[in-house]
């Protein structure tokens, strides 16, 4: 079984933040991307995706989903960010309340698209969260290989 490399980290981090699924095959290291609920659709062949789509049906064993994270741990990445700015920082105290009220993800969005700096700050955060994200789902899944 090969591990991920931290050329497939970084791509698979970037993948999921996009909106895509990623399968990893697990002896190879090959990598598929296809959009988020594609394979739910009947697909001309025209349309593309459809050479991904029969390797995944032909060689399911093969192949490992790396799952973006749920709204729980996406959560704690916004937590997580929050806690890396001063406590004397009005954004911060923002940020606090936003995540403490309705609509968490909606309003933290909102806050760090309106902040300036701290915005490329939340990108930087959130794509080195992302690919530790990667790097654990791929040492599970290298754990539960040989466990079996």
């Amino acid at each position: 079984m090969k591990s991920l490399t931290e050329e497939h980290i970084k791509e698979i981090a970037d993948q999921l933040i996009c909106g895509f699924k990623c399968f990893w095959n697990k002896e190879s290291g090959e990598l598929i991307f296809i959009p988020e609920g594609l394979e739910n659709f009947d697909l001309d062949p025209d349309e593309g995706w459809t050479e991904e789509l029969e390797k995944l049906d032909n060689n399911p064993d093969d192949f490992a989903e790396i799952e973006k994270p749920n709204s729980r741990e996406s959560f704690k990445s916004m937590v997580g960010f929050t806690e890396t700015l001063s406590d004397s920082s009005s954004l911060k105290k923002r940020l606090v309340f936003a995540l403490e009220n309705k609509k968490p993800f909606r309003e933290f969005k909102f806050l760090i698209d309106n902040s300036g700096d701290a915005r490329q700050m939340w990108f930087d955060f959130r794509d080195k969260w992302m690919e530790d994200w990667v790097r654990e789902r791929g040492e599970e899944i290298i754990a539960e290989e040989e466990e079996n």
